[in-house]
């Protein structure tokens, strides 16, 4: 029989801090106003972000893209090292960029973090990245969500995701329909492994090698989690920059899956593509990678990004201005590949990786 007299259960009691988010919304206001448009509407604390669209009466025909993601395990990385105001830049990376591919400008950004427990000061230094990796993206960071989950997640544990929104008028819409024979395949560097094969990473490195992320690594120049938290290059104005001033076809986003499958998404199939990897040293931690796990080569190259995070598939004339435009807004840039016809030896929409990296 129930004691009438006994404290009842209680949020609180169940691990749900409401106190605690309210704070935590106050502390992550000042970098969400660091990441306004002048097309938004109101704060943030309301059920909805508000966006005003009227500036898109300037187009003819706009298009609005939109993309979803989350970093994966990577955020074991930052929780293990307690360092969590770079993880932002790499969600953002994973959603913006890939919108661009298709010529897209990114408008907003809205993310979702859950935990297990709400730290305020923690859940502020996410956001804080979030907000700042909006800035260089060009986007709004217009709202978000954070949500604890005990029981679910570990009191420290915690997974970001997020969506966003851009616009392409009809006419400019990048795509397969491009491209055509002969045209050139820009490679854009990548600032380490960005957020894709984290699962590998950290079992080849970390479980099996047993390394400690306060391991200082020659090859690397620093420790071991220094390299692994290195945040993800964000391309989005770069490669609307590129899109202006050049005659680009498309563009590939290089994630899970690595070069060759992501250029293959946005190949049309009567043709096909070869990128040559003797443009490019490979970084020195896809190196640690494969030789400390030894690790297949077509495993490393299908999972990682190898030293490259974007391409762009250029008209020919144009390739030597793509990569010079890049390179001197910060993104060391060169031609690496080219598209060709199918043709009887080669499947179609297929793309091909030749040539062995520079040592």
């Amino acid at each position: 029989m129930t004691d009438q007299n006994a404290p009842g259960a209680t949020y609180e009691a169940a691990g749900v801090n409401i106190e605690a988010g309210d704070r935590a919304v106050e502390l992550i206001k000042v970098w969400v106003d660091k990441a306004r448009r002048p097309e938004m509407v109101g704060g943030i604390g309301g059920f909805a972000g508000l966006f005003d669209v009227s500036a898109l009466k300037s187009y003819d025909r706009p298009l609005l893209a939109t993309s979803a993601d989350g970093v994966g395990t990577k955020v074991a990385i930052a929780q293990a090292m307690d360092k969590h105001d770079t993880i932002g830049f790499d969600l953002v990376g994973m959603l913006v960029d890939d919108l661009v591919v298709c010529g897209a400008e990114p408008l907003f950004l809205t993310d979702y973090i859950a935990t297990g427990r709400v730290v305020p000061e923690r859940i502020a230094q996410i956001v804080k990245g979030i907000a700042e990796a909006c800035v260089v993206a060009g986007c709004a960071l217009l709202g978000g969500e954070t949500a604890e989950h005990p029981g679910l997640l570990g009191p420290d544990e915690y997974d970001v995701a997020g969506s966003t929104t851009g616009v392409v008028e009809a006419s400019q819409l990048l795509g397969p329909g491009r491209v055509r024979p002969g045209d050139a395949i820009v490679a854009m560097a990548a600032s380490g492994l960005h957020s894709n094969g984290y699962s590998l990473v950290r079992h080849v490195l970390l479980n099996e090698a047993g390394w400690e992320l306060d391991r200082d690594v020659a090859e690397l120049g620093r420790t071991l989690g220094e390299e692994l938290l290195e945040p993800t290059r964000i391309y989005a104005k770069d490669c609307l920059e590129l899109a202006r001033a050049t005659e680009v076809r498309v563009m590939s986003h290089v994630t899970g899956g690595g070069l060759a499958a992501n250029l293959a998404r946005v190949m049309p199939e009567e043709l096909a593509a070869t990128i040559d990897r003797s443009t490019w040293q490979r970084p020195p931690v896809f190196e640690l990678v494969r030789e400390v796990g030894n690790v297949a080569e077509p495993d490393l190259e299908k999972t990682l990004n190898c030293g490259v995070g974007m391409v762009a598939v250029v008209a020919a004339e144009d390739a030597d201005r793509a990569a010079a435009l890049l390179t001197a807004r910060g993104v060391e840039s060169w031609v690496c590949g080219e598209v060709s016809s199918a043709g009887a030896d080669r499947a179609p929409g297929s793309v091909t990786l030749v040539g062995a990296h520079r040592s």
